[in-house]
């Protein structure tokens, strides 16, 4: 068998161009090296095998199953698409030895994936990606399916009680079903469609789902939960309808966007906030939070006030999930709409904190447009954005070359005319600002691109900060 490159994991599992790199030889590989690294972990495993509602993923997933059968691995496959955190949650409630989902998160809809998850039910950390990177770029040829001995040793499961159950248990769901709210979803065609309407169904609050059905193409948008993919949700909630929020899950539903009654898109880092202030003064929880380098400052400002030690870590929850662990802490969350909550599973989970927003309003007693500008004025005006520059994908790792030794080199002392006050420089290069202004440049573990990140009081500020990073690498990202 041909092989067709080093399959390599980024922030987040593998990721392909389905028919080029992400085929069934390659995946089988993937299976393979997967199977052999949980049997180094026990004589007799467990796997959970979910996939999401991408072009052929439950026969990927099938084929997964298939290999793991062949090396006397026992499966659960899942008995149709759902959201990631689904399995994660299953691994830890079956007491699995890991999970492998088909899905590409957010990705454009050429691509296709897998996620692995051990046996804590989070983003593998590094080292065990490296343990996998080296026993799937290993295989010479996978164990090949005997369907007699698959049909013994693969179980077809509906994972939806055990998790709603469990969502029951973070959150007070009859609360909410009996607020009398109007709930919009936007499942963007992705795997999260009827969770958030089953679990509150049955009460006077009422879910309205849009592009629910399932789509491969994901009517032409990236499956991600910020503008201008979720136009259309932004558009449903500004046309008064009375919907008090609109929860928004990306392709695998582990991610969410938040829009409020008024139809404002509240960013993923005043998400992080409003959860940090919720889940202190609300629920009454204490501990440390764990944010990522793009993350908000706004935390820094809360964690003094409620006496909360604040980390920060590179990108990705395989980085978050091991720091959660660790320090037992009550909130972890990335700039990409990532969040996890102590309780549950170190893991992003969009349904959850969908769900908890609700749960916000109704305990607070107030809109969320309401909530934000009490936030607001405790922690002043922050204003954010992120420029996205696509490269080539042949040149790519050239050029990321080129820009990351060009910053390294040519490090500025002030930023659109505000003085560095520090340099963080172990995922891409962060500019901490004298006015406690922001900017960060790095590129994706997941595709070619670089970003460009930034906070600063207003929305001019951020402008001007982004644009200096760019001009110094000499990037535009218009």
């Amino acid at each position: 068998m041909s092989h067709s490159g080093q399959i390599k994991f980024g922030t987040d599992g593998w990721r392909g161009v389905v028919a080029d790199d992400f085929t069934y030889a390659n995946v089988r590989r993937v299976a393979q090296g997967a199977a052999e690294y949980m049997l180094s972990r026990t004589a007799d495993p467990l796997a959970v095998v979910g996939y999401d509602c991408r072009f052929a993923s439950e026969e990927f997933a099938r084929a997964v199953a298939d290999v793991f059968a062949a090396n006397g691995v026992r499966s659960l496959i899942f008995d149709r698409p759902s959201p990631t955190q689904v399995a994660s949650w299953t691994v830890i409630d079956r007491k699995a030895t890991g999970a492998a989902v088909i899905t590409a998160s957010h990705n454009p809809y050429l691509f296709n994936g897998v996620k692995y998850k051990p046996e804590t039910g989070s983003s593998a950390p590094s080292s065990v990606i490296a343990d996998l990177e080296q026993r799937i770029n290993a295989v010479q040829e996978p164990r090949s399916p005997d369907s007699a001995k698959s049909a013994g040793l693969i179980t077809v499961y509906d994972p939806r009680a055990s998790y709603y159950e469990q969502i029951g248990r973070m959150v007070d769901l009859a609360a909410i079903k009996g607020a009398g709210l109007r709930i919009v979803h936007e499942c963007m065609y992705g795997s999260g469609y009827r969770y958030i309407a089953d679990l509150l169904s049955g009460g006077t609050t009422s879910v309205t789902e849009l592009h629910y059905e399932r789509n491969p193409f994901f009517g032409g948008i990236n499956p991600e939960p910020i503008p201008p993919n979720i136009d259309a949700a932004l558009a449903v909630m500004r046309a008064g309808g009375g919907n008090h929020l609109c929860i928004c899950t990306d392709g695998d539903a582990d991610r969410v966007g938040i829009i409020d009654e008024t139809g404002r898109f509240i960013t993923q880092l005043q998400v992080f906030a409003l959860l940090m202030l919720y889940l202190f003064e609300v629920r009454g929880m204490g501990g440390p939070v764990v944010k990522t380098i793009n993350m908000t400052s706004m935390a820094d400002k809360l964690g003094a006030e409620f006496g909360a030690e604040v980390f920060e870590v590179p990108v990705g929850f395989k980085n978050i999930a091991p720091k959660m662990m660790e320090s037992d802490a009550v909130l972890g969350g990335e700039e990409s709409g990532g969040y996890a909550i102590r309780g549950h599973i170190p893991e992003r989970d969009g349904i959850l904190i969908g769900l908890l927003f609700a749960d916000m309003i109704v305990r607070m007693g107030k809109p969320l447009s309401q909530i934000l500008a009490d936030l607001e004025r405790r922690v002043g005006p922050h204003a954010y954005s992120r420029h996205d520059i696509h490269l080539a994908r042949d040149t790519y790792d050239t050029e990321r070359k080129r820009i990351l030794d060009l910053l390294s080199a040519n490090q500025p002392a002030e930023v659109a005319g505000v003085k560095v006050a520090r340099v963080r420089s172990d995922d891409g290069f962060k500019f901490y600002l004298e006015d406690g202004s922001w900017v960060l440049l790095r590129a994706s573990g997941t595709e070619p691109l670089v970003r460009v990140y930034s906070e600063a009081a207003t929305n001019a500020d951020v402008e001007a900060r982004l644009s200096a990073i760019e001009d110094i690498v000499g990037l535009r990202s218009r």
